[in-house]
């Protein structure tokens, strides 16, 4: 089963940016329909976005469209997330997700795999 790691969490200003990546252990990692969900301080686990896993198709919570942007490359095994103009709500755990081969998919149960998580803090 493929592995996830997460990197590029931190401390930033409202309005500022943060790029996310997420790294699988294997190259079988192209046929993984990759999502990106967070969990802030007491509340429940939200998706955010997903893609799939050539691209083709990409969805986004409806909180964030405009504002982060997935993409994967399959070269380097890797999924992104670019967030701008961070908000002090967007503060939470990100976690990337796998499921393999299907369809993108908003719903958390239906992946498989789960990384361990970055702190994103937005501050006020």
């Amino acid at each position: 089963q493929v592995q996830l790691v997460e990197s590029g969490g931190g401390l930033v200003q409202a309005g500022g940016s943060l790029r996310l990546s997420c790294a699988a252990s294997d190259r079988t990692f192209t046929t993984y329909v990759v999502g990106w969900f967070r969990q802030a301080s007491g509340k429940e686990r939200e998706f955010v976005a997903t893609i799939s896993w050539i691209a083709y198709i990409i969805v986004y919570a409806d909180s964030v469209k405009g504002q982060f942007t997935i993409s994967r490359d399959n070269v380097k095994s890797t999924v992104s997330l670019q967030m701008n103009s961070l908000k002090p709500e967007d503060t939470a755990v990100y976690y990337c997700a796998a499921r393999r081969l299907g369809t993108p998919t908003r719903y958390k149960e239906e992946y498989d795999t789960w990384g361990q998580g970055t702190q994103v803090t937005v501050s006020s």
